[in-house]
């Protein structure tokens, strides 16, 4: 643990580099954009598209509210959740909501959107269960399956996501928050939910 933290040490400049790029890659800001824009690509006129920008913004506040909920009560000391037992408490709480947002879409017709929430509730669920063996990276899993989730807009665009993922991985490291071992958990994982989307969307639409 030491050795690769000493290994990714850097300097001052960079670590506010990696904090900005941090922020931008957190899961509350990338999955909501990717399925925005996928929405708006599949419908043609954006018909969901209004609904799933209310959803996922409500979704947000929700989870922020939480977060600091739980700062208030002094159960954590910072709304990123970076201690084990505030990530544990986080996930648990994640895990509910994306479960319920899931089944509220689904009876609400927005089936893309159950989608994606459901297998955004599946990853949760999988950091949860590995927690005893690696820090998987959510920021990282998330960033990967939005990229994913836009290749088939545009695969520039998925290229681009995948490139900031990248990035988005040197921050992760550069600010030691997850280890390389934590990035590649969490790449696979996104990828997997990504293909997985895909493989199941037809299905769900039908």
């Amino acid at each position: 643990m030491l050795r690769w933290r000493a290994q990714y040490a850097f300097s001052m400049r960079h670590i506010a580099l990696a904090r900005t790029v941090s922020i931008l890659g957190h899961p509350l800001l990338m999955l909501p954009l990717a399925v925005l824009a996928l929405s708006v690509t599949t419908e043609g006129d954006g018909g969901n598209t209004l609904a799933i920008a209310v959803g996922f913004g409500l979704f947000a506040a929700v989870v922020m509210g939480y977060s600091w909920w739980q700062v208030r009560r002094g159960r954590w000391t910072h709304v990123d959740a970076t201690a084990r037992n505030e990530r544990v408490s986080l996930n648990r709480f994640l895990l509910v909501a994306l479960a319920c947002a899931a089944v509220i879409a689904w009876l609400g017709a927005v089936r893309e959107l159950a989608l994606g929430m459901g297998l955004s509730a599946l990853l949760i669920a999988v950091a949860t269960l590995s927690s005893r063996y690696c820090k998987l990276s959510l920021h990282l899993a998330f960033a990967v399956y939005a990229a994913i989730l836009l290749w088939r807009i545009d695969w520039r665009i998925g290229a681009g996501g995948l490139v900031f993922a990248a990035l988005l991985a040197w921050s992760r490291l550069a600010l030691q928050r997850h280890s390389p071992r934590d990035l590649v958990a969490g790449s696979a994982a996104g990828l997997f939910a990504g293909v997985v989307f895909w493989q199941l969307l037809p299905m769900v639409l039908d």
